[in-house]
This record gives C-alpha cells, sequence and structure tokens, in this order.
C-alpha cells in the first residue's frame, strides 16, 4: 500500500470522528489508534498524532494535549502485543481505553482544578466515569466495525505475527 494514501485515508477517517456531532468521547479514535498500528504498523503511529495535531490546529489545543497524544503513542505501541486473535486485539482496544482514561485524567488533575490531594485525584476520576464510558462503549462498537472490515478483507491486509 502507498503509505501517502494510506495516510491520507487515516487523515480523513480521524477528521470525521473528531468533526462529525456525537456524544463526549463516543469517537472511533482509541479504537483506530489500536487498530492502525496493529493492522498496518507502528510507522503509521505518527501519522495518527499528525492528524490529531492538525484536527485540534481547528478544534482548539488544549491544557492536556500532551497526555491525550502520549496516551496515543502508549496505545499504538501497545497494540503490537495483542494482534494474535479477535478477542486479544478487542480486549486490547478495550485496554487502551482504559490507559486513555487514566493517563488523561491525570493529566486533567495535574491542572489543580480538583486540588492536588489523594481526595482531588478521586473527584477528578470519579467525574470522568461518564466519559470513561463513552469511550469504552465506542471502542467496543468501532472495534467490531474494523474487525468486520477486517474479517471480510475489505483492507486486503494480512496481520504479521
Amino acid at each position: 500500500m502507498n503509505y501517502l494514501k494510506v495516510s491520507i485515508g487515516i487523515l480523513i477517517v480521524l477528521s470525521a470522528s473528531r468533526f462529525i456531532p456525537h456524544p463526549p468521547n463516543f469517537t472511533s479514535l482509541l479504537a483506530l489508534s489500536f487498530y492502525v498500528p496493529a493492522l498496518l504498523g507502528v510507522r503509521y503511529l505518527p501519522v495518527i498524532i499528525v492528524s490529531f495535531a492538525l484536527t485540534d490546529l481547528i478544534l482548539g489545543f488544549h491544557n492536556t494535549v500532551f497526555f491525550t497524544w502520549g496516551s496515543i503513542f502508549i496505545i499504538g505501541f501497545m497494540s503490537n502485543y495483542f494482534k494474535k486473535n479477535i478477542i486479544s486485539r478487542i480486549g486490547g482496544a478495550l485496554l487502551g481505553a482504559l490507559l486513555f482514561y487514566i493517563i488523561t485524567n491525570f493529566g486533567v488533575w495535574t491542572l489543580g482544578s480538583y486540588g492536588y490531594s489523594m481526595n482531588g485525584l478521586i473527584i477528578c476520576y470519579t467525574l470522568a466515569i461518564p466519559f470513561f464510558a463513552y469511550s469504552l462503549i465506542s471502542t467496543f462498537i468501532f472495534s467490531g466495525v474494523i474487525e468486520g472490515l477486517y474479517k471480510i478483507n475489505f483492507f486486503n491486509l494480512k496481520i504479521s505475527k
């Protein structure tokens, strides 16, 4: 596959996921962040981050952008260890959603809005549970879509072991 064509495709899908109106955190971003490196290789991980950066130029940057992008890097790199079968891949994608929740909400807490205490940290994570629920549900749904497309060989790919 042509790297540039695939990169543009990733940018289009990721951008659509961010720009089309949706409930908070109900996007394909976490599933894409897991599956693109798992199916295409980690060489496409920078494409995901650049796609995030380009869409953030339009949507606006936020104080936790490096926690967000950092969690995407971690999710992308860990996808290599979950390529064995469909159960492993979906489990890995859901684990990625959990890591995203942990890392990004830690970033929110470091901004000091909840106070620099254990109580503030607990409040920060507790108030983010509804967003985490949306992330889990959307990651599960979009993982199923990607797995279905992979199963019918839509991508014309073979996952390297």
